[in-house]
């Protein structure tokens, strides 16, 4: 009952003096009551009882009052802070030289100084507390001191500030009227309070351009010099077809009076000078050119040529620019054409005399060939006869050898024997460089087992290794090759001759290498090898590396021979060499069933 009687929002003297009047209606309740009832003590006991409750419930409100006034104090004392904190940063923000506008989490303004929005005389009644963002960029956007960017309108404006104020920082610049200028810098603070600043950056902005200005200035005339230094004529147009820019070139080249050229005249002033002094060359007519600087953007480039009245032949460029105005150049090309004709005509008596020649040379060529091939036909038919005789002395030699006792006498008849086989050789290596350089063998290609050549080739050259203290090894091969059978025999012969003749120590190799089409035949040796810069005359005829070489040790024929024989049967032939190691020769033959691709000569020095 006591808490219904009661109502918590009383001040403790009100709930006090409530107390009180209940105790004392229940105190005359007791004392009024009969007592027949029996229940008069029940009712005292309960009216003391609320008496101590009451009691104990003024003390509680007591201290609950005494609570509350400290509190209040407190609050007081911090409200007072707080005010005294507000009036320092008030005082602090407006000692700054900038705007600056505080908006708390919910975009609405909290406090900001005087200077902020001051070009604004519009907006600044309307700066004050409880003022949204929205409502402030709204008036930002409509005021009559704010200069709007070219082709922006209000609402496009309005549209990027608010976007712009969704990031946590932006700067950005704005033009205000009488050519003022303010940077507004915004930065969202951890709590999500932003900070908006506005600086003046009018003197900046005007020094920035004043030197843009000087900058254009120096730029215009750095332009204007190199457009007067420049071997071609130039004139350029704006979009409106004025003149805007053209160097001395160009009016001598089209001899236009230069009080005519000036600042924005029409381009009928080039017209003018077109239709009186050039005539045009080709299909291109003053009209072509009138409608190509009629049309506003998407011009193609234009070239021609112009003949002037004085013999002048100028080349002509005009282009589009990227603002649609366009640039016409003019260039003297006179002394290119007339170079280009004499040129021409000099092109004309060299391919005459060109022709001329190479029927000389024709004629020339196939008298040679006529010579070479009756040189061929007497070495051929001379070696051959020559043969016959040698073969006789040589079996006149044999026999009288055998019937001379003397040993003195026997030495001198077995050198003659030597040199006649010498002689032999020789004339034999003649007759087949002839043979193949007459064209007159044909290869006889046929398949074959290389083994049985390469066992008679180690028969007939073991006892000429043998003599000159060399080793000879000869790796024997079962592949089926197909090519012409005697003639690789040759190759293989003047190979391994070659090696032993120029290996003074060591031993001569014989093998073959199974490639994916071919076999590669190898004949290597231990000699002396071959320098790089004589790689390319070993194969030349009655050359030999040793100049201390004697007749008897061979004219040189026998590289040529094989050289010649390889591309007759169209074999590569490769050499590798190493000096103070030997030298290797290498002839690929195509397996049976398999064309050769073709000849050709590979030198790899190492």
């Amino acid at each position: 009952m006591t808490h219904a009687l009661l109502d918590p929002t009383d001040d403790l003297a009100r709930q006090n003096e409530k107390l009180l009047r209940i105790s004392e209606v229940l105190m005359n309740r007791v004392e009024q009551a009969t007592n027949d009832s029996g229940a008069a003590f029940a009712h005292f006991q309960r009216a003391a009882m609320l008496e101590d409750q009451v009691r104990e419930r003024t003390a509680d409100l007591e201290r609950a009052l005494d609570l509350l006034h400290e509190s209040n104090a407190r609050y007081a004392a911090a409200n007072d802070e707080k005010e005294a904190a507000r009036r320092d940063l008030a005082s602090a923000i407006e000692t700054i030289k900038e705007g600056f506008a505080l908006f708390d989490d919910e975009d609405v303004l909290q406090l900001s100084n005087s200077r902020f929005g001051m070009h604004m005389l519009d907006l600044k009644p309307h700066l004050k507390p409880g003022l949204s963002f929205d409502e402030y960029s709204a008036r930002v956007a409509s005021s009559r001191y704010l200069v709007l960017p070219e082709g922006d309108t209000q609402e496009s404006w309005l549209a990027r500030r608010r976007a712009a104020h969704r990031n946590r920082h932006v700067m950005f610049n704005v033009a205000m009227r009488g050519d003022r200028w303010i940077q507004v810098s915004e930065h969202r603070t951890h709590d999500g309070q932003t900070v908006v600043m506005q600086t003046d950056i009018t003197d900046v902005m005007r020094i920035e351009r004043q030197e843009r200005e000087t900058l254009l200035d120096d730029q215009a005339r750095l332009i204007r010099a190199t457009l007067d230094h420049i071997e071609q004529g130039v004139c350029i147009f704006d979009t409106d077809r004025r003149l805007i820019g053209w160097n001395r070139r160009m009016a001598g080249l089209l001899l236009v009076p230069l009080e005519r050229l000036r600042m924005g005249a029409d381009i009928r002033v080039l017209y003018d000078q077109l239709g009186r002094e050039v005539e045009f060359q080709g299909d291109m007519t003053l009209a072509d050119v009138k409608e190509w600087a009629r049309t506003r953007s998407g011009r193609e480039p234009l070239r021609f040529e112009l003949r002037h009245r004085q013999g002048r032949l100028l080349d002509v460029f005009a282009e589009e620019m990227p603002n649609d105005g366009f640039v016409i150049s003019f260039r003297d090309v006179t002394a290119e054409r007339e170079a280009a004709r004499v040129l021409h005509e000099a092109n004309e008596m060299l391919e005459r005399r060109v022709r001329d020649r190479t029927l000389e040379l024709e004629d020339a060529l196939s008298v040679a060939e006529r010579a070479n091939a009756s040189k061929s036909r007497f070495v051929a038919a001379a070696s051959h006869d020559l043969l016959q005789p040698l073969s006789a002395a040589k079996l006149y030699l044999s026999s009288v050898q055998e019937d001379i006792g003397d040993a003195g006498q026997a030495q001198v008849l077995g050198r003659a024997q030597n040199a006649l086989d010498s002689v032999e050789e020789i004339i034999d290596a003649l007759l087949a460089i002839s043979k193949l350089e007459s064209g007159a063998v044909e290869p006889q290609i046929r398949r074959f087992e290389l083994t049985p050549m390469l066992r008679q080739l180690q028969d007939d050259f073991r006892p000429h290794a043998d003599l000159a203290g060399l080793g000879l090894h000869v790796v024997p091969c079962s592949a089926m090759v197909e090519t012409d059978a005697f003639y690789l025999r040759r190759v293989l012969q003047n190979l391994i001759a070659n090696a032993i003749r120029y290996t003074r120590s060591g031993k001569v190799l014989v093998g073959a290498r199974r490639q994916r089409r071919a076999v590669r035949l190898e004949v290597w040796d231990t000699g002396p090898g071959i320098p790089k810069d004589a790689q390319d005359d070993i194969f030349k005829e009655f050359h030999r590396l040793g100049t201390d070489a004697s007749a008897a040790q061979g004219m040189g024929l026998g590289l040529a021979i094989v050289e010649r024989a390889c591309a007759m049967m169209n074999l590569p032939l490769e050499l590798t060499s190493t000096v103070g190691r030997g030298t290797g020769f290498l002839v690929t033959v195509p397996l049976a069933g398999v064309r050769p691709r073709g000849p050709k000569v590979r030198v790899r020095a190492q």
